[in-house]
């Protein structure tokens, strides 16, 4: 797959769904920009991508070069297949999707990356979240 430049469009939404996982989509998409001429911008592969990747027991730099061999989405979904349990998608996806702003509130570094996060309803959800943010970012320029 190609590289990606992040700082002139943002990764996919957290909540499109591929290969049955939420996150997967956008995590490939971060990893894209990782690759040789991407560009990360201010994305970065620690939080929900590293959490969806430990909860499937894939190490991040696995995934990576997979990604940089791949051509397509569905190939890198098929190699996720063939090194991971799928029948645990469904837990995975309700863990990372149920996350909310109450359980980030207090922690400061995200408030630092996130400062409009305070102002947001505490039921929010991380995903809803991180799509208003990437709208922000990139109505701006």
């Amino acid at each position: 797959m190609d590289a990606l430049d992040l700082t002139k469009a943002p990764p996919r939404s957290p909540n499109v769904k591929l290969g049955g996982l939420y996150f997967l989509a956008r995590t490939i998409d971060k990893l894209r920009a990782t690759l040789p001429g991407g560009n990360l911008g201010r994305y970065y592969i620690r939080g929900f991508s590293s959490s969806l990747l430990e909860m499937l027991g894939v190490e991040e730099r696995e995934l990576r070069a997979e990604v940089a061999k791949a051509t397509n989405d569905d190939e890198v979904v098929a190699w996720l297949r063939e090194h991971t349990d799928p029948s645990m998608y469904d837990e995975i996806n309700e863990k990372l999707s149920k996350r909310n702003i109450a359980g980030r509130i207090n922690d400061e570094d995200f408030l630092q990356k996130y400062p409009f996060a305070a102002n947001l309803p505490r039921e929010m959800r991380l995903f809803d979240m991180l799509d208003l943010d990437d709208r922000a970012l990139f109505a701006k320029g």
